[in-house]
């Protein structure tokens, strides 16, 4: 399956954007829908996912009640909803999909299906 990550920008602290993640060329429900971002200088981390079994989401403690991740089988589209955006959220974010187990949904070695990346850049 083939990713393109959009809807990244430049917002001031406190705004929103939604990223959008549009897959092709596989069978999109059948994969675990993965947002990852990298900020200049750090490793990659998990932000959100969700499960393809039942599309249950978890994430990242420091996107908790503002981030919301969520998708579209009909238009084969993932989304992450980003609300009172921090300067600390900048970073180039990176849709994924796979097939991890449990215990390494949040691991960027457990996914095989990688989106370009978008640019999210908060300012103070």
């Amino acid at each position: 399956v083939q990713l393109q990550a959009s809807g990244g920008g430049l917002v001031q602290a406190g705004g929103s954007l939604r990223l959008s993640c549009a897959a092709s060329g596989g069978t999109f429900r059948s994969y675990t829908l993965t947002w990852f971002r990298q900020a200049p200088g750090k490793e990659r981390e998990f932000v959100a996912t969700i499960l393809r079994n039942n599309n249950n989401a978890y994430y990242t403690d420091s996107v908790k009640g503002r981030f919301t991740i969520s998708r579209d089988i009909r238009e084969n589209t993932m989304y992450l909803q980003m609300n009172s955006l921090k300067p600390e959220d900048t970073a180039v974010y990176y849709c994924a999909a796979g097939r991890p187990i449990l215990s390494s949904l949040a691991s960027k070695n457990a996914y095989y299906h990688w989106g370009q990346g978008t640019q999210v850049t908060v300012s103070s």
